[in-house]
């Protein structure tokens, strides 16, 4: 379990990344974290480029045969076409679930 949350937020990092953009001198505008090492974990980021990101996970089925970690989040950041684009996902049991205007749609 937690090889697949390692490889979620490696891609989650991945997409978030804006491409081809000059971001060495971004600041942290707010970073909040609420995260002892055990029990639900939230965070939320800004940055003065414009990218900003926030995650909860916690575990469901506690104790159960079911149990598993699920996190919830979203990212957006400013394209080189001015474009602000968002990702919103779920990573659980079922693998990462992402979203947004701009992705490729499954066939219905």
């Amino acid at each position: 379990m937690k090889s697949f949350v390692v490889f979620a937020l490696c891609v989650v990092a991945a997409l978030a990344a804006p491409p081809t953009t000059n971001d060495g001198d971004a600041q942290i505008l707010r970073y909040e974290s609420d995260n002892i090492g055990v029990g639900p974990y939230a965070y939320t980021l800004e940055t003065s480029n414009g990218i900003s990101a926030q995650e909860n996970g916690q575990l469901k089925n506690v104790g159960s045969e079911n149990e598993a970690l699920e996190v919830r989040g979203q990212f957006s950041y400013p394209g080189p076409d001015g474009v602000l684009y968002t990702v919103t996902y779920v990573a659980n049991e079922n693998g990462f679930q992402p979203s947004g205007a701009h992705l490729p749609q499954p066939p219905q």
